[in-house]
């Protein structure tokens, strides 16, 4: 039969030839590769940032610092492949990648400090100026930065940028107001640590985009960990002087704990915003 249906003329509403009506094409649903964003996000990425300053201290005072850099850049390499190659959000996997991230971020900005002698005030600035560029390709590519539509391929990998460059900054951002600027870490707990409510305040109260609340709390969490981390870990600056392998330990295991109850409960992973 004839693709195209002959209907008589004069039929009100018809042309002389119509062509049969098509159902639209049913796209499949767009997993989406981050947790949403609740509090228990906000408590592990805390814990992380703060287990990945103590993790990262104490091997590069326990072993050959060139050697650590290099197992740390490893497991960061691996534990990023893992979470590109999956095609949803999978707990243990996304907070691997984070956990080594906060490592890894560690040590580039000591890196940068400790052997190339730059100034915390340089490479704050440094970090910040990277994480900029690259939050403007992000959304002159994307169009947008919401954490709501991070689905594999080319967003995924700006999102993973971000946050590599996140840790770095928040890193040297926490050493210049504890050393540099002399605050010591306590100090610098209470201040990030207003710094981390002033977005979720302004969000609440003054309708700040979520977007960008999200992202400035984001990025203070490093610091804010960080710090708490030193604090619990050093002797000095006004620390504890617990040690960093205790604390990396104890906070391995709360991370250990929480990410395993949020994979035994888990919802089914929701479709990105197209």
């Amino acid at each position: 039969m004839h693709p195209l249906r002959l209907r008589p003329l004069g039929t009100p509403g018809s042309n002389a030839f119509e062509q049969p009506t098509r159902p639209s094409p049913i796209l499949p649903p767009i997993l989406i590769k981050v947790p949403e964003i609740t509090v228990s996000f906000w408590i592990v990425k805390l814990l992380s940032t703060a287990m990945g300053e103590a993790t990262s201290d104490f091997l590069v005072f326990q072993i050959n610092p060139y050697v650590a850099v290099v197992l740390g850049c490893l497991g960061l390499v691996g534990a990023l492949l893992l979470q590109l190659l999956v095609r949803r959000y999978i707990p243990w996997v996304y907070w691997l990648a984070v956990v080594m991230v906060a490592v890894f971020g560690t040590m580039a900005a000591d890196v940068a400090h400790v052997v190339l002698g730059i100034p915390y005030v340089v490479s704050t600035a440094g970090f910040a100026a990277a994480l900029a560029c690259i939050f403007i390709i992000w959304h002159r590519s994307e169009k947008t930065l919401s954490i709501h539509s991070i689905s594999r391929g080319r967003r995924e990998c700006f999102y993973w940028a971000t946050v590599m460059a996140t840790f770095a900054l928040g890193t040297a951002a926490g050493d210049l107001t504890a050393a540099t600027l002399g605050l010591g870490y306590f100090a610098s707990i209470v201040l990030f640590g207003v710094l981390f409510a002033l977005p979720g305040l302004a969000f609440w109260l003054f309708g700040l985009n979520e977007i960008m609340a999200f992202w400035f709390a984001y990025i203070v969490t490093r610091p804010l960990g960080a710090s708490i981390a030193d604090w619990l870990g050093k002797p000095y600056l006004g620390g504890l002087g617990l040690g960093d392998a205790r604390i990396s330990l104890v906070l391995t295991v709360l991370i250990i704990v929480l990410v395993g109850y949020l994979t035994v409960t888990r919802k089914e992973s929701k479709e990105a915003r197209r």
